[in-house]
């Protein structure tokens, strides 16, 4: 992990840091629900009832963000690793499952459907948050696994192998952390 200061503060301030998170959370989770939101302006057959449902879903997002920023703090690859292996560990739980299923079927409401999505996607969040939530590979890298969580259906053949290589991940990060690029300050 590097030991500089958060993101907040090298980069212009809490506003603009706020601000910046409630769009990324939701930029990230937006393409993921597209087929849902179409789905519900088609049973409701009124646009303002879809943009309704997409803007309370964004709304779930954008808090997700702020949590995000509060949590954001500088930590060491001990933190980092446990939870890497705890997000592993949760992609195997019921919970999650319960949460994918209601995230990919369960589009009766915006907030219902925004606060499933973040319960299946919560374990990958803190991952992100874990090892660099400014960082655009670890972002893109979470954005397309809750991406293609949300549109495909669950098989234990995908689920299970991305369960324990999150899992493998999150031990190397425990072991050896300097073989994870942009984990450890660079030697000077």
């Amino acid at each position: 992990m590097t030991e500089t200061p958060p993101a907040h503060i090298e980069k212009g301030g809490l506003v603009v840091n706020v601000e910046s998170r409630r769009a990324a959370a939701p930029a990230m989770m937006l393409p993921g629900a597209a087929p849902a939101i179409a789905r519900h302006a088609r049973v409701s057959g009124k646009v303002h009832a879809a943009l309704r449902f997409t803007g309370s879903y964004l709304a779930i997002w954008a808090l997700a963000g702020v949590v995000a920023f509060a949590l954001d703090r500088p930590h060491g690859s001990l933190a980092a690793g446990a939870v890497v292996i705890a997000a592993g560990a949760y992609e195997l739980t019921p919970v999650k499952r319960q949460f994918r299923r209601r995230c990919r079927e369960d589009a009766c409401s915006g907030l219902r459907f925004g606060l499933c999505c973040a319960g299946s996607s919560i374990g990958l969040m803190a991952m992100l948050v874990a090892l660099d939530v400014m960082s655009l590979s670890w972002m893109s890298v979470v954005a397309v696994l809750a991406c293609a969580q949300k549109l495909l259906p669950a098989k234990a053949a995908i689920d299970v192998p991305l369960a324990l290589a999150l899992i493998g991940l999150g031990l190397v990060i425990l072991i050896a952390a300097s073989l994870i690029p942009g984990l450890t300050p660079p030697a000077m």
